[in-house]
């Protein structure tokens, strides 16, 4: 065997020994830090979902129990959801379902839409955008009250005809020179709002108590 092949199988397996104990570091440290991602990811998700909800108004574990949503075009989903339905004291308060308007300005604009058992709404929040700074922050909570008119509306209450803005001859504030983004806000919770009501009996029903099997 040559020198320069020593050298180059040399020089290979020191890589493949390098490789090998990064990945494996790597793989360590993701094992490690995992559990403290998924605690950081759930205590996020719970703090928006918490949002759209009146404060004390639920005493269960809303992302834990969490329901699948079927893909639906009510609630602009093309791919499952979920909605987490908030209980008091064992009784069914509120439930709070994700949906996407589907139409924004520069795409999809995704909600979480808190409806109260009587049919009104209790609060939205808009979780994901790309709609352009500027004319588009205010449909966020932390830049702008905007988002908040929707609370204590509910189907039929304005009419479906009312669900627009004030420019289009509907009840909602916008901002001027920015309607895209409001109009396809408005337009999904008012669909939700839909939804909601052709699935009340389901979305509100109790869930089968969970059963502990012995091994």
């Amino acid at each position: 065997m040559t020198p320069a092949i020593r050298e180059t199988l040399s020089t290979a397996l020191t890589l493949l020994v390098f490789s090998v104990v990064g990945a494996g570091l790597l793989s360590g440290a993701f094992t490690l830090t995992r559990p403290t991602i998924e605690r950081s990811e759930q205590t996020e998700k719970l703090a928006l979902v918490s949002q759209t909800l009146p404060a004390g108004s639920f005493d269960n574990d809303l992302i834990g129990e969490a329901r699948v949503l079927p893909a639906d075009a009510l609630l602009g989903l093309k791919r499952p959801g979920q909605a987490y339905v908030a209980r008091k004291n064992g009784v069914v308060s509120a439930v709070v379902l994700e949906a996407i308007a589907p139409d924004g300005y520069s795409g999809q604009i995704r909600l979480l839409i808190g409806i109260h058992a009587n049919g009104s709404i209790a609060g939205v929040r808009v979780t994901a955008h790309k709609e352009t700074p500027g004319l588009g922050d205010y449909i966020e909570i932390a830049r702008n009250a905007w988002i908040n008119q929707f609370v204590g509306k509910s189907l039929g209450a304005p009419a479906d005809a009312d669900w627009k803005v004030r420019k289009d001859g509907g009840v909602f504030d916008y901002l001027a020179g920015a309607t895209i983004t409001p109009r396809a806000v408005i337009k999904a919770v008012n669909k939700a709002l839909h939804y909601f009501a052709a699935h009340q009996a389901e979305l509100l029903a109790p869930q089968p108590e969970k059963r502990h099997v012995q091994p």
